[in-house]
């Protein structure tokens, strides 16, 4: 049997706001794609400080009835890894097919500005593979430049958590920046659900992502399906 390919999941090492209060990544954004893409391909886990990511605890009590969401915390297959993440200094490029950014706040902290992070990614993008981020992940790529030196933004189609949704859970003066107003800085053509909360998903090459919590599985399949393309 062919040994699977390989993605690489990465969650951020930031467990807390300004004010003391607990983010880090986000439950159903690691759970949903998860299980979309396992049964297909290895998944390994990184972060910036590797070892156990903070999960946010907010998440696991809003989806505590989701069923992919309680299986996750309790699979110790994905526990694993997710709880035992590898650091992001330690990963090969070469070893992984895509690049997964599960979101959460927290990487509006810390992966935004990890120079390993950044370099990772551009590596990622330089090969061609696919780079992919959801709700709050894309905030992991905002120094993320292709090989002219451009934002992996600039004239593409991107969608994220977006100003409105940050303002309706009152968190828009928690975080360093807004990620919808920084993707549309960076040249991004954002798009989302006409409706807040709503699904959304955005493909555009070798850039894949999702708008929020409700995109989780779409943003999944929208990798699986550009994974079998390839």
């Amino acid at each position: 049997m062919a040994t699977k390919k390989k993605i690489l999941f990465v969650l951020t090492s930031h467990g807390t706001f300004p004010n003391g209060h607990p983010t880090g990544w986000y439950l159903p954004e690691a759970a949903h794609p998860y299980y979309v893409l396992e049964n297909h391909f290895t998944i390994e886990w990184a972060s910036p400080n590797g070892g156990k990511a903070p999960l946010d605890p907010s998440s696991v009590e809003n989806f505590k009835d989701d069923a992919e969401c309680k299986q996750f915390l309790s699979d110790n297959k994905a526990k694993q890894g997710y709880e035992n993440t590898k650091k992001l200094t330690d990963i090969d490029v070469n070893d992984y097919v895509a690049l997964v950014y599960v979101g959460g706040h927290g990487p509006c902290f810390d992966l935004s500005e990890d120079k390993t992070n950044v370099k990772l990614a551009e590596a990622f993008w330089k090969q061609g593979k696919i780079v992919s981020a959801v709700c709050h992940g894309p905030a992991a790529l905002v120094n993320v430049q292709d090989e002219n030196g451009k934002s992996i933004f600039s004239g593409r189609k991107a969608t994220s958590f977006s100003n409105e949704e940050e303002e309706q859970i009152k968190l828009t003066d928690a975080i360093p920046f807004l990620v919808e107003t920084r993707l549309k800085e960076l040249g991004a053509h954002y798009e989302k659900n006409d409706k807040p909360w709503g699904a959304y998903v955005t493909v555009d090459g070798q850039l894949i992502l999702g708008a929020n919590p409700a995109s989780a599985h779409d943003f999944g399949v929208a990798i699986l399906n550009a994974l079998d393309k390839k």
